[in-house]
């Protein structure tokens, strides 16, 4: 699995500029996660910018309607624009709206990101990707959430500044500001939050919109007895280990390291913004790529022992 981020993908478009014509009239975005980079590369190149709906309708952002690509000048040379294209349900689409414009206009069709199978749909690609990719602009809203596991505090809502396991942390629970909302149905919600406060966590969930099919907490009488136990990153990758799901989402480095070690599944934190590798020690490497070199140390230890 891949995770590419807003900040990975502006470097993309900032590194292949001098790929792009630039002698385009005009820079147009496949709605929605097409605009992204779409007004990126208008902003660098210092090009108009529309989406290919106001296209059609002969308007641009900033030039009012019909008959505004005449009033700002002449438009021979357009740039459409998506964020990737792997199956090409979405570039297909574009070009059959588009159909009827290509004898008035030169149209150059670019995916920031291209599958295999993508390539043969558009003129311009800048990086080739088959692994599975998520990215971090729709992440909360793509259909993997079905098979995820998040973590509540830091992900969905801040976190708490206090847990005093009493009145400041109930007001806390109530009217907790929220970060990332997630559109669809998410598989797992994972917290460590005491059992004991399950109604106020779940009123919260249904008053922001929050769909899931399980909601894990912590069974614990109070806070001192879940600091004492300390296991939090441990009870998230049991779970883990042992769910259908194929991603995790944690707030925490600390924990997300813990879950991808025990797992060896995909793990997203947020925290730093990156996808979460299982540790790999000297000894798992020399195992992999050298594995007489391994056997022989191995052999050696056994009889120094």
């Amino acid at each position: 699995m891949r995770y590419i981020t807003t900040a990975y993908l502006s470097d993309l478009v900032r590194r292949n500029l001098f790929r792009i014509p630039h002698d385009i009239d005009l820079v147009v975005g496949v709605p929605r996660s097409g605009m992204l980079p779409a007004t990126m590369i208008a902003l660098a190149l210092n090009k108009r910018l529309t989406d290919i709906n106001s296209f059609v309708e002969g308007r641009v952002f900033d030039a009012g309607y019909r008959g505004s690509l005449q009033q700002w000048g002449e438009v021979h040379k357009v740039l459409v624009v998506d964020d990737s294209v792997n199956s090409g349900m979405a570039m297909t689409k574009a070009k059959d709206l588009l159909s009827e414009f290509s004898a008035d206009y030169d149209i150059t069709y670019l995916a920031v990101i291209a599958s295999s199978a993508g390539i043969p749909l558009v003129d311009l690609y800048f990086e080739l990707v088959d692994d599975e990719r998520v990215f971090e602009w729709n992440l909360f809203h793509h259909g993997l959430m079905g098979e995820a596991c998040l973590d509540i505090d830091g992900v969905l809502n801040v976190d708490p500044e206090i847990d005093d396991d009493g009145p400041i942390y109930l007001d806390f629970l109530k009217n907790a500001k929220p970060l990332h909302l997630p559109t669809v149905e998410v598989n797992t919600l994972i917290s460590c939050r005491l059992e004991k406060y399950r109604k106020e966590t779940e009123r919260w969930l249904h008053e922001h919109n929050v769909r899931y099919k399980n909601l894990v907490m912590l069974d614990f009488p109070d806070k001192q007895t879940r600091v004492r136990w300390g296991r939090h990153g441990d009870y998230k990758a049991d779970f883990y280990a042992n769910s259908p799901c194929r991603l995790f989402v944690e707030s925490s480095l600390r924990q997300a390291k813990i879950i991808a070690d025990k797992t060896s599944k995909s793990v997203i934190c947020l925290e730093t913004n990156e996808l979460v590798a299982k540790s790999r020690t000297l000894k798992s490497v020399i195992k992999k790529h050298f594995p007489k070199t391994f056997n022989t140390l191995k052999e050696l230890w056994r009889k120094i022992a």
